[in-house]
């Protein structure tokens, strides 16, 4: 009787251990929106909008210089990931580089001069559609969004009903936004998309809470390598167009490695007059070394120069010169590391009269 007490006794004493190590870990993990430090070499999400529509320069690329940016990544031994992958595996670090294609608004020029090249060649890409505009000149139509839907090495994506500058919205008109555009998707596709791009890679934090709540993954337009540390809802991707689209500029960010941290603030990315500038703060892992190398710059008073940085053992505080005068304020920073160079990047939406 003495033995099956202490037994028994034994027993819940290690249940209890089991759980207290175990809600410790995801307390942890959700304290900081974070798993542990990697050598991971990354998901680089690469963002495309027109093809060949030289009139738009800064959101065009032309054909013959988009083929030869595909052949550097195939000459780099770097690898197109498939959206099924990228979801499947998210959590895991990558050993080796994938590079992720993503084409914003589904413009028709897409269709008549990139998807032709890309279907021959069957090179996964995430196509992101806002409902509003399909079947309007310029635009792909449904029957043309199906068809390149029923290929497996294809994704489609929400980009909202609108595209309009979502944090201008009130809360309610807002919601109203993306609710049509995923009852929309539901009648001509049968599902509303897991992948979610913000217009203009404008947010608050408010607005990202509920897109959480409709989709799985949601990308912006800062720059940044994707690594499995990464708030899910916040994936940063490189634009290319004619002024970022440099052949050499696109060799040297390809091979970039992601700059992982622990955590940022402001958690809320949309500033106003009352928090412009922000106070910024990064906190890094304590494996990471060589931070006193990091430099950042950022572009407010609309002027991109070097930005003031503080260095608190794993800590870096940013001090910003004066307020951000735009609608998106932009902060990128890189460090030479042992392995590579690695980079993030920060956009904030600035409230405007």
């Amino acid at each position: 009787m003495i033995i099956k007490k202490i037994l028994l006794f034994v027993a819940s004493i290690i249940s209890l251990f089991i759980l207290f190590f175990y809600f410790s870990i995801v307390l942890k993990a959700d304290e900081n929106n974070i798993k542990y430090y990697s050598k991971d070499s990354g998901t680089l999400a690469i963002m495309y909008h027109r093809f060949e529509e030289n009139k738009y320069p800064s959101t065009n690329v032309k054909m013959e210089i988009f083929k030869k940016q595909i052949d550097i990544i195939k000459k780099n031994n770097q690898e197109f990931i498939n959206l099924s992958e990228f979801d499947k595996n998210f959590e895991n670090p990558k050993n080796k580089k994938k590079i992720l294609l993503t084409i914003d608004d589904a413009f028709y020029s897409f269709y008549d001069k990139a998807w032709p090249y890309l279907k021959k060649n069957k090179i996964p890409f995430i196509l992101f559609v806002s409902t509003e505009p399909v079947g309007k000149y310029g635009y792909m139509n449904w029957d043309q969004i199906k068809e390149i839907e029923k290929e497996d090495f294809v994704t489609i994506g929400n980009h909202s009903h609108s595209h309009e500058y979502l944090v201008d919205l009130d809360f309610k008109n807002f919601k109203d936004d993306i609710n049509k555009s995923i009852k929309i998707f539901k009648d001509k596709l049968g599902y509303n998309p897991i992948y979610f791009s913000y217009p203009f890679g404008e947010y608050s934090l408010e607005q990202k809470i509920y897109i959480q709540k409709n989709f799985k993954f949601a990308f912006g337009q800062h720059s940044g390598v994707i690594d499995f540390n990464k708030d899910k809802y916040e994936l940063p991707r490189f634009p290319i167009n004619e002024k970022y689209g440099d052949l050499k500029r696109f060799n040297f960010l390809i091979n970039l490695l992601p700059l992982q941290y622990k955590s940022v603030l402001p958690k809320d990315k949309f500033i106003t007059d009352k928090n412009n500038p922000p106070n910024m703060e990064i906190e890094f892992f304590e494996k990471q070394k060589n931070i006193n190398n990091l430099n950042c710059f950022s572009n407010e008073g609309n002027e991109w120069k070097k930005s003031n940085l503080e260095f608190d053992k794993n800590k870096v505080l940013v001090k910003f010169r004066e307020k951000f005068n735009f609608r998106r304020g932009r902060i990128n920073c890189s460090l030479n590391d042992e392995d590579g160079w690695k980079w993030m990047g920060f956009q904030f939406s600035v409230k405007t009269n």
